[in-house]
């Protein structure tokens, strides 16, 4: 099976059922489906076809979900970008991916119309005004004939920051995705008549998936743009009488922070999950207490291979602070420094194996032989994870850190090298580490320490605006130090690890932003 064909099954089995909800925009099955083979047309028409690259860079809306069904039916590959990418990061991922077309939001074009002329393999660009139209008029339009792929070709580049500090486009085959898909729905079992609350970007996997399996099963799946603000978010789950809601820590904790919270009915809920960083055991308490009557599923997982494992709610009680013990059609394992396998009850590195683990880096060999070794069975590599667990006597796994330094903030993974680099670029900067410190709110909290020449007249909030206008929004340090030196081994490498454990002083400046 191909990752696109389930909602065109839906489409036909439903036509006439919401499939989409957007803003002010209801989309039936009939719909979208007119929306998105009126779109393949067009990408036809310009040449793109089977293995492709094709960059989406799009807010979260019925433009969104057109673009990616459409790339997937023209056989192409969707690289998605967030919409508030920065313009060294796209024209490094158009030329990397040798993009031949990119999706637009035509509200974006100062940051994507400059690189046209640089980006050399780019066929066409299609812009949201120019997807707009009556999808119900559209239906009328005959189908078209699916391209030749196979569930080997690639489905998805998404791209990752990894330790080096560059991204790194995970490649996803249709196999990879459709077996991820199948082992969450054994255990989440979402239904036809759920309405999916979807407040988080559908460009990294998590809310990818819920957009695709959503669709995928005839369920309506309701798009929230502004998840930002909380209130909104409350609001959708009342008007929409949502059934399903995915978050990450911090949309939960931004949701239990309103006062008004419980004046919301919400009873229509019966299933949440958590991903993307682990939930404060008090979360999990007041979750609880807010939506009684709604499961929690707590998870784990990574774009390398989508979902490792979950917890069942049933054993919340008993492990609050576990993400269980893997899920279907994988196989998992802890291994020592020396690769050797661990017993239950052990520290080590998670290990892997399964059909949804990733073909690999795009163009990144090395990388991806860091990450995939040979497994077990000969021919076979398995994906170390490169992060540390301890496992109890019955198997459960509990997360216990990065073995690299990365830093999850907002739900998102940021590689300190790239800030790093962006404040080293400010003139007077002698030296910078960044560092990830624990926040109940945000799940790591990013702080900079910086070292300054004897002339330079900077201040912290030079350096804190420097990183707004050219990092996105999560990766902006939300605090930034001055000080006379960072704390180095005897061969001269920074200590990340020292740095964590200092408390704040008073010569910082706040990088937050809504």
């Amino acid at each position: 099976m191909l990752l696109h064909e389930s909602f065109e099954a839906s489409a036909r089995r439903l036509p006439d059922k919401t499939a989409l909800v957007a803003g002010s925009q209801r989309l039936s099955y009939r719909a979208l489906h007119a929306r998105v083979l009126h779109l393949v047309r067009r990408l036809r028409a310009a040449g793109v076809g089977r293995g492709d690259r094709v960059v989406l860079l799009l807010e979260p809306d019925a433009h969104y979900a057109v673009a990616l069904h459409a790339v997937l039916r023209a056989g192409a590959v969707v690289v998605p970008l967030m919409p508030t990418t920065k313009s060294d990061k796209l024209r490094f991922v158009l030329q990397e991916t040798e993009a031949v077309a990119l999706l637009a939001d035509s509200r974006l074009r100062t940051a994507w119309a400059p690189l046209r002329s640089a980006c050399t393999s780019l066929r066409c660009v299609v812009q949201t005004d120019e997807l707009a139209g009556d999808g119900e008029a559209l239906a009328g339009c005959a189908d078209i004939e699916p391209c030749a792929a196979i569930d080997q070709d690639l489905a998805a580049l998404i791209y990752t920051s990894g330790s080096t500090g560059r991204p790194k486009g995970v490649m996803l085959t249709h196999h990879n995705m459709v077996s991820a898909w199948r082992s969450v729905q054994s255990y989440l079992q979402l239904r036809e008549d759920d309405v999916i609350g979807l407040a988080l970007p559908p460009v990294f996997s998590y809310g990818l998936y819920h957009l695709l399996m959503g669709l995928g099963i005839g369920a309506t799946v309701v798009l929230e743009a502004q998840a930002a603000f909380p209130v909104k978010v409350a609001q959708m789950l009342e008007r929409e009488r949502v059934t399903v809601m995915p978050g990450v820590p911090t949309l939960f904790a931004a949701l239990l922070g309103l006062s008004q919270l419980a004046q919301f009915d919400h009873r229509s809920l019966r299933l949440l999950s958590n991903a993307a960083a682990a939930l404060p055991v008090s979360h999990i308490e007041r979750i609880r207490c807010a939506w009684p009557q709604a499961r929690l599923f707590s998870m784990y997982g990574m774009t390398e291979c989508k979902r490792i494992s979950y917890l069942p709610p049933e054993e919340l009680e008993r492990r609050p602070g576990s993400v269980g013990r893997g899920m279907p059609n994988q196989e998992h394992w802890l291994v020592d420094e020396q690769q050797r396998r661990l017993a239950h009850g052990s520290v080590g590195e998670l290990v892997v194996r399964g059909s949804h683990v990733m073909r690999g880096y795009w163009r990144r060999p090395q990388e991806t032989a860091e990450r995939l070794r040979a497994g077990p069975n000969e021919g076979e590599a398995v994906l170390h994870t490169g992060d540390l667990f301890r496992s109890d006597a019955e198997g459960y796994l509990y997360f216990i850190a990065r073995m690299d330094d990365i830093i999850k903030t907002r739900g998102e993974k940021v590689a300190p090298r790239e800030i790093e680099d962006v404040i080293h670029e400010i003139e007077g900067v002698t030296g910078c580490a960044v560092v990830g410190v624990a926040d109940e709110v945000l799940g790591q909290a990013i702080h900079a320490y910086v070292t300054l020449d004897s002339e330079s007249l900077l201040s912290e909030r030079d350096i804190v605006r420097h990183c707004q206008a050219k990092l996105e929004s999560h990766m902006v340090p939300r605090q930034v130090r001055k000080v006379d030196e960072l704390p180095k081994t005897e061969s001269g490498k920074v200590r990340h690890a020292a740095l964590r454990g200092e408390s704040d002083g008073s010569s910082t400046a706040t990088g937050r932003s809504s």
